[in-house]
């Protein structure tokens, strides 16, 4: 991931519905949820989820797809993944097994990403 990469992916989560929506996505799972009940669950106006869900989009951090009359919404756990890992790969003095350790471990519990798995001493 590059840094502007980084940079447009937490901007895109530096806004409090938009994070919002992005953590009920992250509940929901890879099937997502359809745009209405995104917005009934977080009490949001259409045209304002319209807005939040384009940003986020936007930053690679969800997914659209049509389902007859209706667009469902699901995190994208891959760029979750490589964003977590961008943020961690340098961390604890050169020694990032300590780290992404804990980091591995709270996505396995989720939906552990194909980039995440790799041996670690």
């Amino acid at each position: 991931m590059e840094s502007k990469d980084a940079v447009n992916a937490l901007a895109a989560l530096a806004q409090e519905t938009r994070l919002a929506i992005f953590r009920l996505l992250v509940q929901a799972g890879p099937e997502g949820l359809a745009a209405g009940a995104i917005g009934e669950r977080l009490a949001v106006s259409p045209a304002t989820l319209s807005f939040h869900l384009k940003e986020l989009a936007r930053a690679g951090l969800v997914t659209p797809r049509n389902a007859a009359r209706f667009i469902y919404y699901s995190a994208n756990f891959e760029r979750m993944a490589t964003l977590m890992t961008y943020l961690t790969q340098h961390c604890c003095q050169g020694m990032p097994s300590e780290c992404l350790s804990t980091v591995e471990t709270a996505l396995a519990g989720c939906c552990p990403p194909a980039t995440l798995r790799r041996d670690i001493p």
